[in-house]
């Protein structure tokens, strides 16, 4: 067959103007911020943060050509300093112009350093995009010269707007008699994804083998597809929001969101001994003296991970995860230790009681260490009432136990102990 290959219909379908772009109203809206740039004729560096397939090279095309500037793109997966400083040396000569970045997270520090004479100087409007969190990503320095904007996922209405809009104005699809029976599959593997969306359809509409129409089904849809490709970014933000909200679902005492979220990660091929240690993390942090077999079970559970491998060990996570979840919760003996170290921060290394001290050597016998400390098992029920602490915080309470029943037994008995020392 001759002549240039048919591009991919993400490409075909991609908005030439902007009253044609779909979603972001929160940005494009009537009283959006980049409305008001594009209006004013004021475009100004800045970084569109969002998921992949929610139109950020498009949207930067567009701001460009309101704007009336030229533009020049680059991907920091393939480009380095010389491409930059090509498109900057033209920039300067045309007056102004935008360069965009795609992945702009991808850069290094020297070549983002690169950036900040032209954007400071104004002749080039940057434009990155970038998948990842930029405060984590990107340089103090630029990202003080741009403005980010968070382009959001695209909702159900969006993504059907944008599939009934190829199927009636591209010409491929609408020669091939192609109707939407249903839309469920098509969305949930999309994922709020426009190019995975019009990527998907495509590849089903490669089914249609002429004679009649084409009814896309959720069936269709699945057997195509094969499976879902679960997104998750082991190095990126979506890696510490989904591993933030396992631990918080554990420590909310919810063992459904924690599974859920362990099946997020696991299917995202998350590290299952990273996963473990985190509840290992977790069992002392969150669950403490409530319940001491909570560190046991994650420990084993770690060891167990390390042995087994997946795919076997995911039931092993689940069953801590669990456990963990419908665990009795207190973070005493977190609260306790940081306590501690403010104290050592604060009173810095005060001397240990001459008491507690050891006592090796005749001379320092002799100089009083060890004087008048009382050996706990010579005494009834193996106590003696003595003071540990250094004099100058000794009435200080660290460790206040927590509000379940293992722990109350603790104070009980300590409230007998010590009666009334340390606030118990």
């Amino acid at each position: 067959m001759n002549g240039a290959p048919l591009p991919p219909l993400a490409e075909r379908m991609r908005p030439e103007v902007l009253d044609d772009y779909i979603g972001q109203t929160h940005l494009l809206g009537p009283d959006g911020p980049l409305r008001g740039l594009i209006n004013n004729k004021t475009l100004t560096s800045m970084l569109l943060w969002g998921p992949p397939g929610v139109g950020k090279t498009t949207l930067a095309r567009l701001l460009a050509l309101e704007s009336g500037l030229a533009f020049y793109s680059i991907s920091a997966v393939q480009a380095g300093l010389k491409e930059v400083r090509q498109v900057m040396d033209i920039a300067k000569k045309l007056g102004k112009a935008v360069l965009f970045i795609d992945e702009i997270h991808r850069f290094n520090k020297a070549q983002q350093d690169a950036l900040l004479g032209a954007v400071e100087q104004g002749y080039v409007v940057l434009i990155g995009a970038t998948t990842e969190n930029p405060s984590f990503e990107v340089i103090n320095a630029l990202l003080s010269r741009c403005q980010v904007y968070v382009l959001r996922e695209l909702d159900r209405e969006c993504m059907m707007e944008i599939a009934n809009r190829a199927l009636l104005r591209d010409t491929h699809l609408r020669t091939r008699e192609i109707a939407l029976a249903e839309t469920d599959a098509l969305l949930r593997l999309a994922q709020g994804d426009a190019r995975k969306l019009l990527n998907l359809l495509e590849l089903v509409s490669s089914q249609h083998h002429g004679g009649g129409k084409l009814e896309v089904t959720d069936d269709l849809v699945q057997k195509v597809a094969q499976q879902l490709l679960v997104r998750h970014d082991k190095d990126g933000e979506g890696h510490y929001n989904l591993i933030s909200a396992f631990i918080k679902s554990m420590r909310g005492s919810d063992p459904n969101a924690a599974v859920y979220y362990l099946a997020r990660m696991l299917a995202g091929g998350e590290d299952p001994k990273f996963v473990a240690r985190r509840m290992a993390i977790l069992a002392s942090e969150d669950i403490g003296n409530a319940n001491p077999t909570a560190l046991v079970l994650a420990t084993n559970c770690l060891l167990a991970v390390m042995q087994i491998g997946m795919p076997e060990a995911r039931i092993i996570l689940s069953q801590t995860a669990i456990y963990l979840a419908t665990s009795p919760k207190s973070n005493a003996a977190y609260m306790a230790i940081e306590s501690a170290y403010g104290m050592v921060e604060q009173y810095g290394e005060l001397p240990v009681p001459m008491s507690l001290r050891n006592a090796p050597t005749k001379w320092m016998k002799q100089q009083g260490y060890g004087d008048g400390y009382a050996y706990a098992h010579d005494y009834e029920n193996n106590f003696v009432r003595h003071e540990y602490m250094p004099d100058r915080v000794k009435d200080n309470t660290l460790y206040q136990p927590g509000n379940n029943e293992r722990e109350q037994h603790a104070r009980a008995w300590l409230r007998k102990l010590w009666k009334g020392k340390y606030g118990y």
